[in-house]
């Protein structure tokens, strides 16, 4: 059985998706401030651990967001 996908992971991966039409850091700080004004405290926290531990499969402007919201 194949493991899934962390939810935190695909949802972001979504975010980016959506908002990847922003031109340059404007993306990123989009991504940055939706995760940080919808998203669950605990939500943030497994998303920056999930970061932490490699990020894996994470879309690269997802990575820049995070570095904004540390």
């Amino acid at each position: 059985m194949a493991a899934s996908v962390p939810p935190e992971r695909r949802m972001a991966n979504d975010i980016a998706v959506n908002l990847g039409h922003l031109p340059g850091e404007s993306a990123a700080e989009a991504i940055a401030g939706h995760i940080g004004r919808f998203w669950d405290p605990r939500m943030r926290s497994r998303l920056l651990a999930y970061v932490d531990a490699g990020a894996d499969g994470l879309h690269p402007l997802v990575i820049a967001a995070v570095r904004l919201l540390r």
